[in-house]
């Protein structure tokens, strides 16, 4: 079997796993929220929108929009730094902390069902094969 092939026999692999549930995927991502809760919530403390939006790999503008969704909701609160003015620093509330743990459990129960699906060898070889990706360079990609 060719590289190619099996390219395009993992490209329709993909769409068949990540068109399960769509609608519910849509809606629970929230546009982002969940990423930006669960970056403020690794990085204990204070965190400036400008860090969430070069982790996310988005705009400034953007992480604005879900920091604004996010205060509207209780789950953030943002404030101006004292010692440098010009600096805003975002925080979690007890509510969002809250949300941050309840996605965490979400997905934790999500990947040991797909575990469960692949069974204890396959499940092994999945996390080192994704293992190997993770720690290869962009550019052997490329």
């Amino acid at each position: 079997m060719s590289y190619e092939s099996l390219a395009h026999e993992f490209f329709q692999v993909m769409q068949q796993v990540h068109g399960r549930n769509t609608q519910k995927r849509v809606s629970d991502s929230m546009n982002g929220e969940n990423f930006v809760l669960s970056y403020i919530s690794q990085h204990e403390g204070d965190v400036i929108p400008s860090d969430i939006a070069n982790a996310m790999g988005t705009t400034s503008a953007r992480i604005a929009a879900v920091l604004n969704s996010l205060e509207k909701k209780g789950m953030v609160t943002r404030r101006i730094d004292e010692i440098d003015r010009r600096r805003i620093l975002v925080n979690l509330t007890d509510l969002g902390t809250e949300e941050v743990r309840i996605q965490d459990e979400l997905r934790l129960s999500y990947v040991i069902n797909m575990f469960k699906v692949l069974g204890e060898d396959d499940a092994k070889e999945y996390v080192r094969l994704t293992k190997k990706l993770a720690d290869s360079s962009l550019e052997d990609f490329m």
